[in-house]
């Protein structure tokens, strides 16, 4: 007799709604694989900080307001109270506001006869610390997923750290999406034994390979296109990218796709180390966008200070361009193939520059980097979740 699906309530501030489709795209795309492997069902609560207003002036959080209290994405109902923020003293409150928000909603969805035998909670703080409370309150198991810089970065302070551990030692066990952040998770105090590592995967039939001639065009006559996405802030180090450009032929060219508050600053980078004709900056692309950019560049170029599970990397080679990286995180468990490209070590441009050269003087086939990220599918992420979540629910009961 083939088991039945679980009822799950999915909790992140980080997921994609009907103003910014694309933020935390890949809390999403893991978890309607989920679905559609296990034939689970899920609600969604993603709380979105509270703002009064919704005129474009105000820029992200104008954004936030507009953002519809109710949704449906891909069939899954998305529901997104309201949490407040508080500037400067904010990141030590906002696990009680996110809490608070969620368990407004989570009340509504049970009274009105939702299920929920698991909370599957994305990013760990404030989200995890905020579904630990939620936990306590409904007397429902919650699993908690590390992503990153919540590990890297938040979790390195002391309060934060400590509060991020209580909740992980609460928690009926803690995803990492790379080996390295499940080990910095367990050197920060977290048993290891409740620490499991399920990378992300791709999905193989979005990202595919295109036509390379309509991106290309746009970009000049350059013989080789090196890539960037994502955002353009302090740690992403995109300025190691474009100074890497001082050291590669000039029949080279550098796409920036994304935005942030440092393009002018980088802009001004690129014009002062006389590269600026052959570095473009393209702003942020859709979704639908993304097969045809990584298909277009001969490589991607992602020199991050830190990362949990770069997706754009295992994007780009599923497009069948391959990579170079900084050694770091994720980038550690996926980049060990020559199909997938090259690991750097540390932040000097020529050792960047000298790694592309490498991935051009391979001559590994677009085809060969296509195949190695075939590999990486969803399925056995889906059913390792499936056997995390069903522990979770017989521990409880």
């Amino acid at each position: 007799m083939a088991k039945q699906g679980l009822d799950i309530v999915l909790f992140s501030s980080l997921f994609p709604n009907e103003i910014d489709p694309v933020f935390g795209i890949f809390v999403e795309n893991r978890l309607r694989h989920f679905l559609k492997d296990t034939g689970s069902r899920a609600v969604v609560i993603a709380p979105v900080p509270w703002f009064p207003f919704k005129g474009r002036r105000w820029g992200r959080y104008g954004a936030f307001a507009r953002v519809p209290k109710v949704e449906i994405r891909h069939g899954v109902k998305v529901l997104h109270p309201r949490y407040l923020v508080i500037p400067k003293v904010g990141m030590w409150l906002t696990p009680l506001t996110l809490y608070r928000a969620g368990k407004r909603a989570l009340r509504q969805l049970l009274s009105t006869g939702t299920k929920c035998e698991v909370i599957d909670a994305h990013y760990l703080y404030p989200d995890g610390v905020a579904a630990a409370k939620l936990s306590r309150t409904f007397s429902i198991p919650f699993v908690m997923t590390a992503r990153g810089s919540d590990v890297t970065e938040i979790g390195q302070q002391v309060v934060p750290g400590k509060m991020i551990v209580d909740a992980a030692k609460q928690a009926s066990h803690v995803i990492t999406v790379s080996s390295s952040l499940r080990s910095d998770l367990i050197a920060m105090g977290v048993p290891g034994h409740q620490v499991t590592t399920l990378r992300n995967g791709v999905d193989a039939n979005h990202f595919r390979p295109q036509r390379r001639d309509e991106f290309r065009a746009k970009w000049g006559d350059a013989k080789k296109v090196i890539a960037f996405a994502g955002w353009l802030i302090p740690r992403k180090r995109v300025d190691i990218a474009i100074a890497a450009m001082a050291c590669l032929p000039a029949d080279t060219a550098l796409v920036i796709a994304g935005e942030g508050p440092l393009q002018a600053q980088l802009e001004a980078q690129a014009k002062q180390l006389g590269v600026a004709e052959r570095t473009h900056f393209i702003g942020k692309l859709s979704s639908q966008d993304m097969p045809g950019f990584f298909s277009a560049a001969d490589v991607l170029v992602l020199p991050s200070e830190r990362e949990g599970w770069a997706n754009v990397l295992l994007e780009a080679m599923a497009c069948g361009t391959p990579v170079v990286s900084r050694a770091v995180a994720g980038a550690l468990d996926l980049v060990v193939n020559p199909a997938a490209g090259e690991l750097v070590e540390g932040d000097d441009p020529e050792a960047y520059a000298a790694a592309i050269k490498k991935v051009f003087a391979s001559g590994m086939e677009r085809a060969q980097t296509r195949a190695y990220a075939e590999g990486f599918d969803w399925k056995a992420i889906s059913l390792g979740q499936e056997k995390i979540f069903r522990k979770a629910i017989a521990g409880r009961a």
